[in-house]
């Protein structure tokens, strides 16, 4: 369809879709983005909910009840919380981190926002993240939020993806090429 929204995609993007309308006929959006941050955090924070996310050992009610104790827990009710757990219900837990991702993209979207997804070695100091902000503000036109994540496999400089564009300078792609380039000549 010519008209159709390319911002989110595949399973993950329908879920999000549809969580970002309820959100917004509900005028709970920022509600319900905090809370899925927070569930996030929880996840970025325990290897046993990871497993439990992404481990297809579990049976969905397995995963249903966990995920329920732990939103309960952590105080996630609401619009976020019942997604989360239809989410777990229809065994689709696993993808709660792209349709999380698909969200907050509708959301910039929505507000107009440009989303910078930046990935480091290690993590950015204040001054390196304000220069990095005013290039990307430089070539993109308008202020970005940067949302940074921390990868040592990347060896060292950073990969910037911002919408469907992406730029590589990491040490382990520049290294891969050399490998490869030597290969060639050998």
């Amino acid at each position: 369809m010519a008209g159709e929204d390319k911002t989110v995609s595949g399973m993950a993007g329908r879920y999000a879709s549809a969580l970002f309308e309820l959100a917004s006929e509900a005028g709970q959006v920022d509600k319900v983005q905090a809370d899925l941050g927070r569930f996030v955090a929880l996840l970025e924070g325990s290897e046993d909910l990871r497993r439990l996310v992404k481990s297809p050992v579990f049976s969905s009610d397995d995963q249903s009840k966990a995920v329920a104790a732990i939103l309960a827990k952590a105080g996630i009710d609401g619009i976020a919380a019942n997604l989360i757990k239809v989410v777990a219900a229809n065994r689709r837990l696993f993808a709660i981190e792209s349709i999380i991702r698909g969200f907050n993209a509708l959301v910039a979207k929505s507000r107009g926002e440009v989303v910078a997804e930046v990935t480091v070695a290690e993590a950015l100091s204040p001054t390196h993240t304000s220069s990095l902000s005013s290039a990307l503000k430089d070539v993109l036109g308008k202020e970005p939020k940067i949302a940074v994540k921390v990868d040592p496999a990347i060896l060292g400089g950073l990969i910037v993806k911002v919408g469907s564009r992406m730029i590589d300078t990491s040490l382990r792609t520049k290294l891969n090429a050399i490998r490869t380039a030597m290969k060639e000549v050998g």
